[in-house]
């Protein structure tokens, strides 16, 4: 069964910072990119940002300059550093493997996800 553990969540002012975790099995992380995803309240899910295994990232626009994903290759977790939060990245979010080609998840089981509120 595919697993996806995400935590680090909370609440935090505008401009305030958190780092994310994303906790799965050895043989997903090492097989696969990874990639955080987010979803609003009454909003579609969006691609975050991605990093391949070689360590080659790629970010939204939203979040360039903010965001940093990284990945720990000896305890199969990725991380997301979030700095100068703002009200629009409250969200859930989410990390799973991901098609580079395309930014789709690879696999349609997901985590729980971890809540994200920015708020003054």
């Amino acid at each position: 069964q595919v697993q996806f553990v995400e935590s680090g969540g909370g609440l935090v002012q505008p401009g305030g910072s958190l780092r994310l975790s994303c906790a799965t099995s050895r043989s997903i992380f090492t097989m696969y990119a990874m990639a955080w995803y987010r979803q609003a309240p009454g909003k579609q899910r969006e691609l975050v940002a991605s990093i391949r295994s070689g360590g080659v990232t790629n970010y939204a626009d939203f979040v360039k300059g903010r965001f940093t994903i990284s990945r720990d290759n000896a305890k199969n977790t990725v991380l997301l550093q979030m700095d100068d939060l703002k009200p629009e990245d409250t969200a859930v979010y989410f990390c799973n493997g991901v098609a580079l080609r395309s930014g789709l998840p690879v696999f349609s089981s997901w985590g729980q996800g971890t809540q994200v509120t920015v708020s003054s």
